[in-house]
């Protein structure tokens, strides 16, 4: 930290953005003129890695500064317990929080939000109040017992088949500008504070509002084209050259909707005087596909446009620039306690696990990034290759799984067990070359310096660039329990209803789930 570094954060993450789809990162199309112009007071990231490639195990990594496998908030067990949060901490140290989005999955259901002072989730299906109610409940019990997992999963799918039914038809106002105007509310009655906003618009659906529609997306309309994923990944639908660009053209839309609603907050912010002293930090929790790798979405690979991510933060103690040198997103854990001043480390409840401050992965740290090997990496195993590495970690996509096993058999598709589909990855990557370990398929390797579009995998060949990234992987996963080499069992079924007991099945029944 810094003598001028500043008294608050604004933390903003803009979901499901592509890092080449902004106006900073070159992108042609005039979609986020706000942002570029942020960018030049701003240190603009070229090489920025998320630790996984959907939001949950993301955010819960922004939250405790873990890894995901060490949270272990992921499809495979879908809610952050037995960790402090940086929200706690905060809370403890006397700072203001908050936490604004329209994401399903921040919410009180999955603990992410513990720890704000004032939450608000904008989800226009189920409410925050009631995540944190019956079928909060009903999920933990499910998901504590291996037996009953299947019916977690089968839950998933309904409530996703549900948000797809309400917020599909085209008729699904953006929550972004009400996400924004909760925001200045809560910064005008803070004192110290740390505001955290998640912006949806860019998320499948895309339905955005006229006016960048009309801009961006002339003539399209938006429920005609392919919104949902699972169909197109499924084989179940075909997508054309031109609905792609279709496709685009709508999240082009949602993303300026984004800019324009940033934009807002920035000059709010100055015009009350809270802009020098507040550190503001933009970036994506991953990307999107649109038809690369023959995939649409962000499920099932970990390919650039998904890990790759935007980011963009103003500080003091940062020049305005361009950096070139690699990040990880969970840096942005340390970046905040440093900024703010706060050592943590301390459990907000004894059994918690918590991760101190280490400047080592601080932005705004001289020492950033000097790791000392094996000493280092004792305690956090992300601290191996001389700091050049980023990890990124997915689980089995059991949510994901289930949604395109049901559009599969609805066309009469059956997928392969031994696909990408059913695999749990994880990848070491550098700035020239990437390894991806997965456990049914090959593996895979890029070199990112010659083949930035990954159209070449040369994991089977003898590059000491791939040999090194591999190695450094094997060292990863040594240190956080092995390579994920035994595939799951890919059966999923409702039987395991039966095992459930009274009061489980009649809060299931109660929600509709069951008859």
């Amino acid at each position: 930290m810094t003598t001028e570094s500043p008294e608050n954060v604004l933390f903003v993450v803009m979901d499901t953005v592509r890092k080449d789809r902004l106006t900073p990162y070159g992108y042609d199309r005039p979609t986020t003129p706000n942002l570029a112009a942020f960018a030049e007071e701003a240190t603009v990231f070229e090489q920025a890695v998320a630790p996984a490639p959907w939001t949950l195990p993301v955010h819960a990594s922004l939250f405790t500064g873990m890894y995901p496998s060490r949270h272990g908030a992921d499809q495979e067990n879908p809610y952050l317990e037995g960790a402090t949060t940086l929200a706690e901490t905060l809370s403890t140290a006397g700072y203001d929080t908050a936490c604004y989005s329209s994401n399903a999955w921040i919410t009180p259901y999955t603990h992410l939000t513990d720890g704000f002072d004032d939450q608000d989730n904008f989800f226009e299906v189920m409410p925050g109040e009631f995540l944190s109610g019956p079928l909060a409940r009903a999920w933990k019990t499910m998901n504590d017992n291996e037996a009953l997992r299947a019916v977690a999963d089968k839950l998933v799918s309904l409530g996703n088949t549900a948000h797809e039914y309400f917020a599909g038809g085209g008729s699904a106002d953006s929550k972004t500008p009400a996400v924004i105007d909760r925001t200045q509310s809560f910064i005008e009655d803070a004192d110290r504070s740390f505001a955290f906003i998640n912006l949806m618009d860019a998320h499948l659906p895309y339905h955005p509002p006229e006016e960048f529609a009309e801009e961006f997306a002339p003539g399209v309309d938006s429920t005609e084209v392919c919104q949902n994923s699972k169909e197109y990944n499924s084989g179940a639908r075909d997508i054309d050259a031109d609905e792609w660009d279709d496709i685009r053209g709508l999240y082009d839309a949602e993303i300026a909707h984004i800019d324009d609603q940033l934009g807002r907050l920035f000059d709010w912010l100055k015009a009350e005087g809270r802009w020098d002293d507040t550190m503001v930090v933009v970036c994506a929790d991953h990307g999107e596909l649109h038809g690369e790798h023959d995939l649409y979405g962000h499920e099932f690979c970990l390919y650039e446009p998904l890990v790759n991510v935007p980011l963009l933060v103003k500080h003091p103690a940062l020049d305005a620039d361009r950096r070139e040198d690699q990040v990880e997103l969970l840096d942005l854990y340390h970046t905040v306690l440093d900024t703010l001043d706060v050592e943590g480390g301390t459990p907000a409840d004894p059994d918690d696990e918590v991760v101190a401050l280490d400047r080592t992965r601080s932005l705004v740290s001289d020492s950033y990034r000097t790791f000392n090997g094996l000493a280092d990496a004792a305690r956090d195993p992300g601290q191996r290759g001389d700091g050049e590495y980023a990890f990124v970690e997915y689980s089995r996509p059991v949510v994901e799984l289930n949604q395109l096993e049901e559009k599969a058999a609805a066309a009469g598709i059956t997928l392969p067990s031994d696909s990408r589909y059913y695999s749990r990855m994880r990848a070491a990557r550098r700035t020239d070359a990437k390894y991806v370990r997965i456990d049914r398929i090959d593996d895979e390797a890029y070199r990112l310096d010659e083949d930035p579009g990954e159209t070449e995998n040369v994991a089977a060949g003898d590059d000491p660039a791939i040999e090194e990234a591999d190695a450094t992987l094997a060292a990863f996963e040594s240190a956080v329990g092995g390579a994920w080499t035994d595939a799951l069992d890919d059966d999923v079924s409702d039987d395991a209803v039966d095992e459930m007991d009274d009061e489980a099945q009649e809060r299931l029944r109660d929600l509709g789930y069951l008859e």
